[in-house]
């Protein structure tokens, strides 16, 4: 018998969500990531938590959400805008755990804006279940 869930891990998304084409840098460590368009015009970003990505608990890592949160929270900023954005403050709740093998989504919305910076409310979840929620402030950088 094989324990080790990395030959058994498929971390195919659902139908609708597609890779994205991250080729460089730290995507590459904590992806694969997929996105889908909302039929409002926004857009929910995912992954599937793989045994590179859990702790000692076989749950997703802190570290893993914070950086899922990162680029979805401020993903919000270059999908309706086109505009790069550095990230000055994420707060993160955690509220509960996404197992190994879990689909877990996340998306963000623009709340205000004032010169140059985006506040940015997010929310990640996985079923029906909240992981984590939280705000960040984006500074906008140039158009991409």
């Amino acid at each position: 018998m094989n324990d080790d869930p990395s030959t058994t891990f498929d971390p195919a998304p659902p139908p609708g969500f597609n890779r994205l084409p991250i080729r460089s840098g730290y995507g590459l460590s904590i992806g694969p990531l997929f996105e889908r368009e909302t039929a409002d015009g926004g857009f929910i970003r995912a992954f599937r938590v793989g045994p590179h990505l859990t702790n000692t608990l076989n749950n997703c890592h802190g570290g893993m959400l914070m950086g899922f949160a990162d680029v979805t929270f401020g993903h919000a900023i270059s999908h309706r805008t086109g505009t790069n954005w550095i990230t000055v403050r994420l707060l993160v709740d955690f509220i509960a755990g996404a197992p190994f093998g879990a689909w877990v989504e996340g998306t963000g919305r623009i709340v205000a804006a004032s010169d140059s910076f985006r506040t940015v409310q997010g929310r990640i979840w996985s079923g029906e279940t909240t992981i984590a929620s939280g705000t960040g402030i984006f500074k906008v950088l140039t158009p991409r």
